[in-house]
C-alpha cells in the first residue's frame, strides 16, 4: 500500500466512483478476490464496513489445515482441495504458515466405527459416540493419501501419521490423561498471524493493480441508487457504479444483500469462541504440538501452543447475526473442562486468560442439521442488484474458510471475468504472498538475510522483524532508519515508535484498535493494556491528526474493542 495511502481509502473511491468490479467485504476471501482480479488487470474496488480482516477472518483457530474431520461428513473434494491449498501456502507464505505437529489423544478402540457412517446418513441426528482408534486410523490413512507429495518439509512428501500406544504416548506427553489408550500424530500447518497475512494479500493486490485496484476500510454498502451501490464512510456518501458486484461479507452476506435491495437467506453461520491463556505449565505440557481431539460432547476441540501462549477452542453454536458476538462464561467453562479432560492434573485458573475472541463461521443455511455436520465447502450464488434483471450481477460467496481462500477467490474471480467477458491472464497458484516472497526457509538462508539487514537495527531486532513481517521487514527497517525519532516502546516490548508509524502510513490505519488487534498481535498476547494503548496513541497520534482529546477517545475505544468478546467487561461493544 502506498505511502500515506494516497490512492486508497474512501476519498479514492469518491474521486472516481466506478470500477469494473466492486467487492463488498474485506475479510480474507474478499481480499484474495481483490488480489486475483487486480492481477488480471481488472479495475477493481473493495470496501469493508469495519477495518480490514476484522470480522469472521479475525476469529479463526490460527490453522491452515486439510480438515481431517470433514472426511466423516463425506466432504472428500473439500479435504483434497484444502490439503492442496495448505501445501501451497507453506511455500507461498512461509513467513506465517508453518508446519504444525498435531496429536490426537484417543480413549477407545472401536467406538464410532459404525456410528460415523450412520450419523452421516442421518445428517448428524442421534446420539454421538466417541471416535475410536479404528475410525481415526481410517481417516488418517485417507488423509495421508491426499497429503502425499505435499510440501511440509522442503517440498518433500508429508510424513505419514504415527499411532502410538499408551506407554509411548505418555513418554511423549507425560502430563496427558493416563486413561489414554493411543495417540495419533500427523502434520498440518499453523497460521501465526492471520491478520497480517490478509494485509499482505491486500498489499499485493494494490501493487498489482497499478492504480486500478482501490480499497477502503470503514466504508459500508448501505443501499442502492438506480444501478449504483451507495457507499458510506461516516457522514460522507457516494453512489458507486460497477459492472459486477461481489458480496464477500461472510456471515453478513444476507444482511448485505438486504441492503442491496434483494433479500436472501443463504447463510446459517455458527459461532466459534476461543480463549488465550498465559499458562507456562499448560504450555510446557503441550510439548510444542497441537492437541486436537474429541471432547465429551463429540465436538472436535483444540489446545494449541502459539506465540508463547496457549490457544483453546472452539465452540460451534447457532447464532443470530443481530446479536452480539461474545465468548460467554459458559463457553469458558467448557474450555476449562476440555483442558481437564486431556490434562487432568493441570488446574487452569481463569486469571490466566489474557484474551477472548469469538466469530461466526460463514456457513450455509442448514435447517435442523447439526452444526458439526454443516458443510464447510463453499458455493457462489448469483442475483441482480435490487432484483432488477437489467441491473449489474451480484455474486455472493456462501461459505469459505481460511485454508481455501486462494481457491475460492479464484472461482469468484473467474465468475467475474466471465461476466466481464475478459480472459484470465495468469493463475494465483504458486504466487508468493507479501513477506513470503524471498523469505528464508532454511537456517543458512536466514543467517544470510540477517547479515544483510542487521546492520541498521541489530541482528536480534532484525530477527524479530523478519519473524513478524517476512521479507516486508526490509521496508520496515528502512522506515525505522529514516525515522529520527524512533524509540523502543516501554509498554509494548519488541516494538518501536518508528515501526508503528510506518504501519500507520502504509496500512490504512484509522483507529488505535486497528494497531492493537490487527497490525500487531498485542491484543492476542494480552499486552493491549491501558499503558500500552496510551503510549502507542502518543507514538502514532501525529500521523493521524489526533489531538489530546482524540487520543484519549481512541484509547477508550481501543480497549473496548479488545474486550468486546468478553461479556463480563463493562466496556464490551458489538461490531
Amino acid at each position: 500500500m502506498p505511502e500515506h495511502d494516497a490512492e486508497q481509502g474512501f476519498a479514492a473511491l469518491a474521486g472516481r466512483p466506478y470500477a469494473d468490479v466492486l467487492i463488498i467485504g474485506g475479510g480474507i476471501n474478499g481480499l484474495a478476490t481483490f488480489r486475483d482480479l487486480a492481477m488480471q488487470g481488472v479495475d477493481v474496488a473493495l470496501v469493508e464496513r469495519g477495518d480490514f480482516v476484522s470480522g469472521a477472518s479475525a476469529a479463526s483457530s490460527h490453522m491452515i489445515h486439510g480438515g481431517i474431520r470433514y472426511l466423516e461428513n463425506g466432504e472428500f473434494r473439500l479435504v483434497h482441495e484444502a490439503v492442496t491449498e495448505r501445501n501451497g501456502l507453506l511455500k507461498t507464505a512461509p513467513h506465517y504458515v508453518r508446519p504444525l505437529q498435531t496429536t490426537i489423544p484417543i480413549f477407545s478402540t472401536f467406538s464410532g466405527v459404525l456410528g460415523a457412517p450412520l450419523r452421516f446418513l442421518r445428517h448428524g441426528k442421534g446420539a454421538r459416540r466417541e471416535r475410536g482408534a479404528a475410525l481415526i486410523k481410517i481417516g488418517l490413512v485417507i488423509y495421508d493419501s491426499f497429503s502425499r507429495g505435499g510440501g511440509l518439509f522442503g517440498g518433500g512428501a508429508v510424513p505419514r501419521h504415527e499411532f502410538r500406544g499408551r506407554r509411548r504416548s505418555l513418554e511423549d506427553l507425560p502430563r496427558l490423561n493416563p486413561e489414554v489408550k493411543y495417540t495419533a500424530t500427523y502434520w498440518d500447518a499453523s497460521l501465526h498471524d492471520p491478520e497480517r497475512l490478509a494485509l499482505d494479500v491486500l498489499r499485493d493486490g494494490v501493487a498489482a493493480g497499478g492504480g486500478r485496484a482501490r480499497a477502503a476500510n470503514y466504508t459500508a454498502a448501505v443501499g442502492v441508487e438506480g444501478s449504483r451501490v451507495v457507499l458510506a464512510s461516516g457522514a460522507e456518501q457516494v453512489a458507486f457504479a460497477a459492472s459486477v458486484i461481489v458480496n464477500a461479507s461472510g456471515p453478513w452476506t444476507d444482511l448485505t444483500n438486504l441492503a442491496l435491495g434483494d433479500p436472501t437467506a443463504y447463510m446459517g453461520g455458527t459461532k466459534g469462541s476461543h480463549i488465550v491463556l498465559d499458562d507456562p505449565e499448560l504450555l510446557e505440557a503441550t510439548a510444542g504440538r497441537e492437541l486436537f481431539f474429541e471432547h465429551r460432547d463429540g465436538r472436535i476441540v483444540l489446545i494449541y501452543p502459539l506465540k508463547g501462549r496457549v490457544l483453546v477452542g472452539t465452540t460451534d453454536l447457532e447464532h443470530d447475526m443481530r446479536d452480539p458476538i461474545v465468548c460467554t462464561d459458559e463457553e469458558v467453562d467448557y474450555f476449562i473442562d476440555l483442558i481437564a479432560h486431556v490434562f487432568p492434573d493441570i488446574v487452569v485458573d481463569r486469571a490466566r486468560i489474557v484474551y477472548r475472541f469469538a466469530g461466526v463461521r460463514p456457513l450455509p443455511g442448514h435447517g435442523d442439521l447439526a452444526p458439526g455436520f454443516v458443510s464447510r465447502d463453499y458455493r457462489i450464488e448469483s442475483q441482480r442488484l435490487g432484483g432488477d434483471p437489467a441491473a449489474p450481477e451480484v455474486l455472493s460467496l456462501v461459505g469459505g474458510k481460511w485454508t481455501t481462500f486462494r481457491a475460492s477467490s479464484e472461482r469468484l474471480a473467474d465468475r467475474a471475468l466471465q461476466a466481464l467477458a475478459q480472459p484470465r491472464r495468469r493463475s494465483t497458484k504458486g504466487v508468493p504472498i507479501g513477506g513470503g516472497r524471498g523469505c528464508p526457509t532454511t537456517e543458512r538462508a536466514r543467517q544470510r538475510w540477517l547479515d544483510a539487514h542487521g546492520a541498521v537495527v541489530g541482528r536480534d531486532r532484525a530477527a524479530v522483524l523478519l519473524d513478524r513481517y517476512g521479507t516486508v521487514a526490509e521496508q520496515v527497517i528502512a522506515a525505522i532508519e529514516a525515522d529520527a525519532a524512533d524509540a523502543p516502546l516501554t509498554h509494548a516490548p519488541g516494538f518501536s515508535t518508528g515501526e508503528l508509524r510506518h504501519l500507520v502510513r502504509t496500512e490504512q490505519v484509522v483507529h488505535l484498535d486497528d494497531v492493537l488487534m490487527r497490525r500487531t498481535s498485542l491484543a492476542f498476547l494480552g499486552c493491549a493494556t491501558r499503558d500500552a494503548a496510551v503510549e502507542i496513541a502518543a507514538a502514532i497520534g501525529d500521523e493521524l491528526g489526533w489531538d489530546a482529546p482524540a487520543r484519549r477517545a481512541e484509547v477508550d475505544r481501543a480497549l473496548a474493542a479488545v474486550r468486546a468478546a468478553d461479556p463480563t467487561e463493562p466496556m464490551a461493544v458489538t461490531r
